[in-house]
């Protein structure tokens, strides 16, 4: 029950205090991601964490550029596009810690025809967000807040070249973290009965 709990008490969280991380929650928020399952048990999860302001701004600077120029080809108005960009810009600069959750194939099979190819890349993908679940709620426990954003994977070149990441490795994710300055209320949830069938597609009860 306890466990049941942690995950239904966990938020997705947009305002930090200015409270430091220690080195020590860090350290044991890290731990629980390396030890979640992974195809292969390859562990393809890479993470880069950002507490220095200067690059925080940069990167969300750069992400914001780019994003700006996708939302011009939605029709987006230019006025609601600097309130999205601003507010965008704000919430990963103002965040303590920030962190980017990157994806390698190093230790993953290699296949000579694409169809397995691809699914082996699916199959990394889903270990990496396994990782940052388990990270998600290993903050949560040490009092932690944090929020997973994919913004990186519209962007990911100019993620890699705020960062210095190489070309083979994939910017998948980025998470804020820090001390949360208020309760978010709970999120919606659907049913189990619409999201759980028994024996077949559909067949509830």
């Amino acid at each position: 029950m306890a466990v049941l709990n942690l995950f239904k008490n966990r938020r997705s969280i947009h305002e930090y205090s200015s409270k430091e991380i220690s080195k020590k929650v860090l350290h044991r928020v890290f731990e629980a991601a390396r030890w979640a399952p992974s195809a292969h048990n390859a562990q393809s999860w890479r993470f880069i964490v950002i507490r220095d302001s200067a690059i925080k701004w940069r990167l969300a600077r750069t992400m914001a550029s780019r994003w700006n120029k996708d939302l011009i080809k939605n029709g987006v108005q230019r006025e609601n596009r600097e309130i999205l960009i601003k507010n965008s810009i704000e919430r990963f600069t103002s965040a303590p810690i920030v962190i980017v959750a990157c994806l390698t194939m190093e230790d993953m099979d290699e296949y000579p025809d694409e169809r397995r190819q691809k699914i082996e890349h699916i199959m990394a993908i889903q270990s990496v967000a396994a990782a940052i679940e388990n990270m998600l709620l290993a903050a949560h426990s040490e009092g932690l807040g944090s929020c997973w954003f994919c913004a990186p994977l519209f962007c990911q070149g100019a993620v890699r070249k705020v960062l210095g990441i190489p070309r083979d490795v994939e910017p998948q994710a980025l998470i804020t973290m820090g001390y949360s300055v208020n309760e978010p209320r709970p999120p919606l949830r659907k049913p189990l009965d619409k999201i759980v069938f028994q024996n077949y597609w559909g067949k509830t009860g």
